[in-house]
């Protein structure tokens, strides 16, 4: 499949800025790979909106990781493995439980606060964990986080935040596989920016917002992504999207995350006939893994015609106080989770494919790494496990940068090598078309939602690459920049999604194949790749 190299255009009269590091993305995958970035030189985090806005601060549950005595980071690898279903790089995975507790410890000294039992850190168990190890504040772990490395890089002299700023295009060489910077849509002068670097970081997040339903917030529209398949990079494992089982029940576009942990600590699952069913699909019954519990749900509602299931909380030992965010939130929705079943479903939750990288998020393109949820390393397999997300980030972040001093002592980046490698003549060009952004926004949401979801088949697929190929064609500019580079984006990621939903004839984690039930490990232990070209 072959898209446009840009999507934005730049000339001599673009600004220019120039940083060591620029890191596009503020969720903990950014923020703690600028913290460790710091210590070698300058640092120029962007992020699309407010530092407020990313899939970090929604985050309940906690960050997983070997911290106690009675855990092991090999039990850790083998619960990882398992819900990965044969295709987690095992590397990769021996990565992160083996360094992820050292990184932890290092959240904790740079200001993370996590809840504490009789003078030990409190830890939870979630579903598909063999062991209680989960590190949690309350149920808004990932605010916490947040909140203390932005805190902390804004300490930092020598780092950079900037809000407002929206990934365009990764600046190239396309003959020597080299990266000089990236293009921005600088959202307060609202003008086209060029940031030249001796290190591009992608930490731009997932694809949520390519669903009708989704934990995701309205930022994670696959920029990232995308701008690196227009610059030539893998993207990998793209079928395998994450619906989250238990969220909230609504009408609102992003639904409100009801976390894993809440099954953890003994929360039941009931459908509209008032009976447990989760036995009848798996043994460890509510916590097994999240693919199971999501295509379980959805049986049940089309059993009994229901647009819900119920999550029962009520059992819970002090239930308000473990779940202080999930109660006000609910509360303020005529819901008491002390008293009352909550309405859930499933929703689009987390993308476990991404930019290939190696172990030390390098990308395909000398000088652009990514990391956190934008990135795939291979970690997740088909099926990432609850609340290794926020240790994926930290772990891969710190290892970008083990890695990437050597490039600061070797390269150095002119703007004449960037204007030398851009060719206004590669700039994607809608051919006319009428339908505005906003109304293709919808209409691929809906199309993905109905045929590219939780279980799929080869005619919704093919119906599916048919109906976006259409819109694609079909683009037309707009009046917002900022609306128009978003779905090009989105449009561009979801034919990826299709396609490899559509070559992978099996059932395997997250992807599901209605026509394919069964998990073919003759043919299908391998990872699928896609790149532009």
């Amino acid at each position: 499949m072959i898209v446009s190299r840009y999507i934005g255009h730049m000339n001599r009269n673009t600004p220019v800025e120039s940083s060591d590091f620029v890191i596009i993305g503020s969720g903990i995958a950014g923020l703690f790979t600028a913290l460790k970035a710091s210590e070698f030189g300058s640092v120029l985090v962007l992020t699309k909106k407010s530092m407020e806005d990313s899939n970090t601060g929604l985050a309940q549950g906690g960050i997983a990781a070997a911290v106690h005595e009675e855990d092991s980071p090999f039990l850790h690898l083998e619960d990882t493995l398992e819900a990965g279903a044969g295709l987690c790089d095992i590397e990769a995975v021996d990565v992160l439980v083996r360094e992820g507790p050292e990184r932890v410890r290092e959240l904790i000294k740079a200001g993370a606060t996590f809840d504490m039992k009789d003078g030990n850190i409190s830890l939870a168990r979630e579903g598909a964990h063999s062991k209680a190890r989960i590190l949690h504040a309350a149920d808004t772990t990932g605010a916490t986080i947040r909140e203390a490395l932005i805190k902390k890089c804004q300490e930092g002299s020598d780092i950079k935040i900037v809000e407002g700023q929206f990934l365009i295009d990764i600046i190239s060489n396309d003959r020597q596989r080299e990266c000089y910077g990236v293009l921005v849509y600088d959202g307060n002068s609202q003008i086209n920016v060029i940031y030249q670097a001796r290190a591009v970081i992608i930490a731009t997040g997932g694809a949520g917002q390519l669903y009708r339903h989704t934990t995701n917030p309205d930022v994670a529209t696959a920029d990232g992504l995308a701008a690196s398949f227009r610059a030539d990079c893998s993207l990998c494992d793209m079928e395998f999207i994450q619906f989250h089982p238990t969220v909230l029940w609504s009408q609102d576009p992003q639904r409100f995350l009801i976390s894993e942990a809440v099954r953890g600590e003994g929360g039941l699952l009931y459908n509209s006939r008032g009976s447990r069913f989760m036995g009848k699909y798996h043994p460890l019954e509510e916590l097994a893994p999240r693919d199971i519990v999501s295509r379980a749900i959805l049986n049940e509602m089309k059993q009994d015609g229901s647009p819900c299931v119920y999550l029962d909380m009520r059992n819970i030992k002090e239930v308000t106080r473990r779940f202080p965010n999930i109660y006000h939130t609910l509360l303020q929705k005529s819901i008491d989770i002390s008293h009352d079943l909550v309405p859930v479903s499933p929703a689009a939750h987390y993308t476990m494919g991404g930019i290939a990288t190696d172990t030390y998020g390098q990308t395909s393109l000398y000088g652009l790494y990514a990391c956190g949820e934008a990135a795939c390393t291979g970690v997740h397999g088909a099926n990432r496990l609850a609340s290794n997300s926020l240790l994926e980030g930290i772990v891969f972040g710190q290892r970008i940068v083990d890695k990437v001093e050597e490039i600061l002592y070797r390269r150095s980046i002119t703007i004449e090598e960037i204007f030398k490698q851009y060719d206004p003549g590669l700039v994607y060009q809608p051919s006319g078309g009428t339908i505005e952004p906003q109304q293709a926004r919808k209409e691929l949401q809906d199309i993905m939602w109905q045929r590219v979801g939780i279980i799929r088949d080869e005619a919704g697929l093919k119906e599916a690459n048919t109906m976006v190929e259409e819109i694609y064609n079909g683009l037309a500019v707009g009046s917002s920049p900022l609306d128009y580079y978003e779905v090009v984006n989105m449009l561009t990621v979801a034919r990826v999604i299709i396609q490899a939903a559509l070559w992978r004839k099996e059932s395997r984690g997250a992807h599901w194949r209605a026509d394919y039930p069964k998990r073919d490990d003759r043919r299908w232990i391998k990872h699928l790749t896609f790149v532009n070209c």
